[in-house]
Formats: structure tokens, C-alpha cells, sequence
């Protein structure tokens, strides 16, 4: 499987962290973008680093594995959950929240392989049914021709009237695929909304600036404009950029 699934490792014991980290390096699909040892910390972590998989043990003080994963689900972008434990009586309770599957402590891994399996599966169906071409690519306009441009060569694109116009690394362009929709397709591709006339590609971020009545302005990297943030957004954008 070609992209990384970025994955979110949640345990109060270090011990079992670090058991799941060693057998999840064996498969190369598997991107561990971050660890959390309570649910508390795995609800903020998951806004910020936007998972596509949160392996979520049962047992937790505070906030449990199923309280947590009734909060994952309210998500935007809800992450797969697989429910890791030493206790099968809690199985059928898992899967009341629409888990992926259930492991069992000690890891076995062979079905810590099925499990993976399953998920890579998932995955290939959905990049099937929503990406439409198999490059992932975007049919954009310029100059009366058509180009298929990389969504990480993609700075920014904000509506403008009835086109959405694209400023990218390789030129300007346009299409009329609502903001919307590219924003549903982009959101896992590290795309964010900042207003409702823009969306940006996170990585090329460089400044965030307060502005007025609780707003901001951004400056993206090899541009002078500064792309106003909603103080709607604010919050939710200042947890997805900061460590």
C-alpha cells in the first residue's frame, strides 16, 4: 500500500506503548504520528495530528477506552478505531463503536497482521470511491488548457464568485468544483479550512498574526498576501499546527 496511515497509539502503560510501536513497525503502511497515555489526551492529539487509526486500549483511568471512543466518533475526520485489551469480556462492547477489531493483550501478531490487513483494505476502498482518478491528481484549468496538478504542490485556493481558483507552487489556476467538495476530498491530505472562502494546505504555513475581534491573518511560505483566518477557525487551526 503505497500511502502511509498515520496512526495514534493510546495506553497508559509505556510498556504496551512501546510493545505496539516495535510489532507496528514490521509494516511499512503504518505511520506512528504520535503516542497518548490517557483518552483525554487522545481526543486533543487526534484533532491535532488528524489520524487515520487510533489503537485505543480499554482499561484507562479517568476517561476509558469506550468513553473516548464515543468522543473519536463526534470527530469531523473520525479516525478507525482498533480496541487493544487483556480482557475478551469487553469485545462485544467494542464493537458498539464501530471498531475495526479487537486485540488482545498480550499482542499476537499474526492477528495484529489480519488486523492491518483489514484496515489497508478499508482504506484502498475509500481512495477507490472518493479520489476518482487513481493519481489522486486535480484536473485544474490555465490558459484554456487542462492540467493534472499535486495536491502537496498546492499552497491555497479560495472561491472566487462561481471558480475556485488554486494557487499553487507551478502557477495560478481554476476549477469549478466547490470549496466544499475539494474540501472533503483534501482534509486528509493536510488541507484545512480557515474561512469560508479559503482553504489552505497546512504544511506551507509560515506565520499566524492576530488580527481583530478575535481573528487572525496567515502568511503562506513564498507569498506576501496574508489569508484572513475566521475566528472561527482559529482554535481548531492553532491545535492542528502546534506540537
Amino acid at each position: 500500500m503505497e500511502t502511509s496511515l498515520k496512526t495514534l497509539i493510546v495506553d497508559d502503560e509505556l510498556y504496551s506503548r512501546d510493545e505496539l510501536k516495535h510489532l507496528l513497525e514490521a509494516f511499512p503502511s503504518i505511520q506512528i504520528v504520535g503516542e497518548a497515555e490517557s483518552g483525554e489526551v487522545a481526543i486533543m492529539k487526534s484533532l491535532q495530528l488528524q489520524p487515520d487509526i487510533i489503537f485505543l486500549d480499554v482499561e484507562m483511568p479517568r476517561m476509558n477506552g469506550m468513553e473516548a471512543a464515543k468522543a473519536l466518533m463526534e470527530l469531523k475526520k473520525a479516525p478507525l478505531v482498533v480496541f487493544a485489551t487483556a480482557y475478551p469480556q469487553f469485545a462485544a462492547e467494542a464493537f458498539r463503536y464501530d471498531a475495526v477489531d479487537y486485540l488482545l493483550k498480550p499482542y499476537d501478531e499474526d492477528q495484529l497482521r489480519e488486523t492491518i490487513e483489514r484496515i489497508e483494505k478499508k482504506f484502498k476502498s475509500y481512495h477507490k470511491n472518493n479520489l476518482g482518478r487513481p493519481t489522486g491528481k486535480l484536473a485544474v484549468e490555465a490558459n484554456g488548457e487542462i492540467f493534472y496538478l499535486e495536491p502537496k504542490d498546492i499552497l491555497y485556493m479560495f472561491r472566487d464568485d462561481k471558480l475556485t481558483k488554486i494557487i499553487a507552487k507551478t502557477g495560478e489556476f481554476e476549477m469549478k468544483t466547490p470549496l466544499k467538495d475539494l474540501e472533503s476530498k483534501l482534509n486528509s491530505l493536510n488541507f484545512f479550512r480557515v474561512h469560508k472562502s479559503y482553504l489552505v494546505n497546512l504544511e506551507y504555513i509560515t506565520r499566524l498574526t492576530p488580527w481583530f475581534n478575535g481573528a487572525y491573518q496567515l502568511q503562506i511560505e513564498g507569498r506576501d498576501e496574508m489569508l484572513s483566518v475566521s475566528r472561527n477557525y482559529v482554535k481548531a487551526l492553532r491545535m492542528r499546527l502546534e506540537i
